[in-house]
């Protein structure tokens, strides 16, 4: 697998010339590192290279869920995916079906979405938003899956007013010119070392969870995953869920709301590249964590209706960053 797609996803150069700073580490020339992340880009394998924004660092998100008719499921994953805020949207092997992330500036609005959605559909959805993270990330290791331990960020802080503009690039995404940077710098009003100082001071306080290249994993070869969940007392569950964290090719663990209708509180997922790699993961994670006796239920994912990159800090009707 390309070196640049699997060792910059974490610690993405912030020097003023980051291609030429990869071409020196690959032995290739900035040139050259440019032109093979644009065919990167062009072949779906990568949606940007940017910055994960921890939850607290500004809007909102949430993790809805719809149990839809079979028969109807074309029709409302197409309304859902419709929806500018919604950047991720799953059908799932589950009586709730059709799983979707809700970003937006602020709760009110998120809220304010999902309630479209549900008039718009017909139907009413699981509200479960975050309550703590154990590990999330989704940086890749494309060699051998199972990822490194989880890196241990400070909580994070939230992103001033003054610094939205550069927030909404982040999201968007660097553009692929020799000092994408100073282009950064230029859009939001500032000079490019104040740009890569935010940068750091965002990456060091935890506000940015990691800032590198986003791989689209499916177009990767990673087509399968599972989503655990769990309905732990709440006495216990954060002690489980960094645990759960803890286990080797677990990607995601984290604890949410509960719901009418849903008991489950603590999630867990695996990706891989078959169906029996990710059940064979999820197996040894909630053995090692004494997990099997407790309320659970295992959601795979049968098709991904939308991936995008989510939208706390960009306005929903603008356009997302054309990468070459």
């Amino acid at each position: 697998m390309d070196a640049l797609l699997n060792n910059w996803q974490h610690d993405f150069p912030l020097v003023a010339r980051p291609f030429e700073a990869i071409a020196a580490a690959t032995g290739r020339s900035a040139d050259a590192v440019m032109a093979t992340y644009a065919e990167h880009f062009g072949a779906g394998r990568i949606s940007r290279i940017g910055g994960v924004f921890a939850g607290r660092a500004g809007g909102d998100a949430m993790l809805a869920a719809m149990a839809v008719p079979p028969a109807d499921l074309a029709r409302v994953a197409a309304i859902v995916s419709a929806h500018p805020g919604v950047n991720h949207n799953y059908e799932r092997e589950h009586r709730h079906n059709l799983w979707f992330v809700l970003t937006g500036a602020s709760a009110a609005a998120v809220d304010a979405a999902l309630a479209d959605l549900e008039a718009r559909t017909g139907l009413p959805a699981l509200a479960l938003r975050m309550v703590r993270p154990y590990h999330i990330d989704l940086g890749f290791d494309l060699h051998g899956l199972h990822r490194t331990a989880a890196r241990q960020r400070a909580p994070g802080e939230p992103v001033t007013e003054a610094d939205r503009p550069l927030a909404a690039c982040v999201e968007a995404g660097l553009p692929l010119v020799p000092e994408p940077y100073a282009a950064w710098a230029a859009q939001c009003g500032r000079s490019p070392d104040q740009v890569l100082a935010c940068l750091a001071r965002w990456l060091q306080a935890g506000t940015l969870r990691r800032f590198g290249v986003i791989v689209r994993h499916h177009e990767l070869g990673i087509a399968a995953n599972a989503m655990s969940v769990f309905d732990v007392a709440d006495t216990d569950v954060d002690g489980l869920g960094e645990r759960l964290a803890a286990q080797p090719g677990i990607t995601l663990a984290y604890r949410r709301q509960r719901a009418p209708g849903w008991r489950y509180n603590l999630y867990a997922m695996s990706h891989g590249r078959d169906r029996a790699a990710v059940a064979a993961v999820m197996d040894a994670a909630i053995a090692a964590c004494g997990l099997a006796a407790l309320p659970q239920a295992r959601l795979f994912s049968r098709q991904r209706f939308k991936q995008t990159g989510a939208r706390r800090f960009r306005p929903l009707e603008e356009k997302a960053h054309a990468q070459p």
